[in-house]
């Protein structure tokens, strides 16, 4: 679970990006968070991988108080989020499989788990037969699907993605979405900002509408209307 309690963060010249935010997220969803730019979606995704500190209030993800939390421990806690950007930020030199693994190098996996893991993943996303391809030789859906595979890999219990589909056409904005949802049905927590209110719509998922730092609306999936705790 995810959870703000009044939480604000200013940065310099008295410019507030984010104003008493109260707001829950319980494991498993799926979320949308929209709004113009400068509304406070991508400070609260800063605040949620411990990139900027709030400068009041209390973040809480799955009983961790990220403002408790020893700056040793960070590392470690960002190991349990997947995060996904819009400019995918593969390694160019790398191939698809290498840049999958590569996630789990970093933290000191096996190599023999890395062998059975990344296909597995690579299967998920729909590119076992592009394994020794690099970034350059796919298209841009095929290259989100990379980055995908490469936050997934380590079994992480919240996705966070920051503008999944910004650089992507229509038709690879649907494939990616497809995507996102059926690793939300595997159990894995889903916080996706975005500005495409076309895929939205399509989604039948909860909403949550920044503006000026403030949520202005906050509408549930399935069950339709506000939201509520």
């Amino acid at each position: 679970m995810i959870e703000f309690s009044h939480v604000s963060k200013n940065y310099g010249a008295g410019s507030r990006a984010v104003k008493d935010l109260n707001l829950t997220i319980r494991d498993g969803e799926f979320v949308f968070v929209v709004g113009r730019s400068g509304s406070g979606k991508s400070t609260l995704l800063k605040m949620l991988l411990k990139e900027v500190e709030p400068t009041k209030g209390r973040i809480v993800v799955n009983d961790m108080d990220l403002g408790k939390m020893p700056r040793r421990f960070v590392p470690k806690y960002r190991r349990k989020l997947g995060v996904v950007f819009q400019d995918f930020r593969l390694l160019k030199d790398l191939t698809v499989f290498e840049n999958v693994a590569f996630a789990q190098r970093v933290i000191g996996v096996p190599g023999r788990v890395i062998r059975e893991t990344v296909p597995e993943m690579l299967r998920l996303v729909g590119l076992s037969a592009k394994y020794k391809a690099y970034p350059r030789q796919l298209s841009g859906g095929e290259q989100q699907r990379v980055a995908i595979a490469r936050a997934l890999i380590n079994n992480p219990e919240v996705l966070l993605a920051d503008e999944p589909t910004g650089n992507l056409d229509s038709f690879h904005t649907h494939e990616i979405m497809s995507l996102l949802e059926e690793i939300n049905q595997r159990g894995t927590t889903v916080v996706a900002v975005t500005h495409s209110q076309e895929m939205v719509a399509e989604m039948n998922k909860r909403v949550i509408t920044m503006d000026r730092g403030a949520v202005i609306s906050d509408v549930g999936g399935e069950a339709g209307g506000t939201y509520e705790d």
